[in-house]
């Protein structure tokens, strides 16, 4: 069972790390700000957490480049620089086999499938208008 004093030095390590995710990651640097051994720091956070303290960083950068990779115009190794990694290898190689295509091919991929919104017609026909064309009742309508 973790101390709320703990909790609450972890959630500060946590918050850090997502304002410096892009930052080259230092577990010491972290857990000194948690005011942590990096050791006891790295243990309670992923009993916290479910996941080690550079597994979430690689989560946040990988999610941070999915979103990019959609919204923005930048190169890839535009990207990869802003996300926190200095080898495009690297962030490439990390980025298939978490997301598993590479970044270019994600970001084809999706862009093409906003270039067609009629292609899935069920995404697009809001839920309360299906359920009443297609006959589904909600629990609450049946009693």
């Amino acid at each position: 069972m973790i101390r709320h004093f703990q909790y609450k030095k972890i959630c500060s390590g946590r918050d850090y790390l997502q304002e410096h995710y892009a930052d080259s990651f230092s577990l010491s640097k972290v857990a000194e700000h948690s005011c942590m051994s990096q050791y006891h720091f790295s243990r309670v956070f992923t009993n916290v957490f479910g996941e080690s303290p550079n597994a979430f960083v690689t989560r946040l950068r990988i999610e941070k480049a999915k979103k990019m990779l959609i919204t923005q115009n930048f190169s890839i190794s535009e990207i990869c620089a802003e996300v926190g990694y200095s080898s495009i290898g690297s962030f490439s190689s990390l980025f298939s086999k978490k997301v598993g295509i590479s970044p270019s091919q994600y970001r084809r991929k999706l862009r093409s499938l906003a270039n067609e919104p009629n292609r899935f017609p069920m995404q697009s026909i809001p839920l309360c208008f299906a359920q009443n064309l297609f006959g589904f009742k909600s629990n609450e309508t049946k009693k």
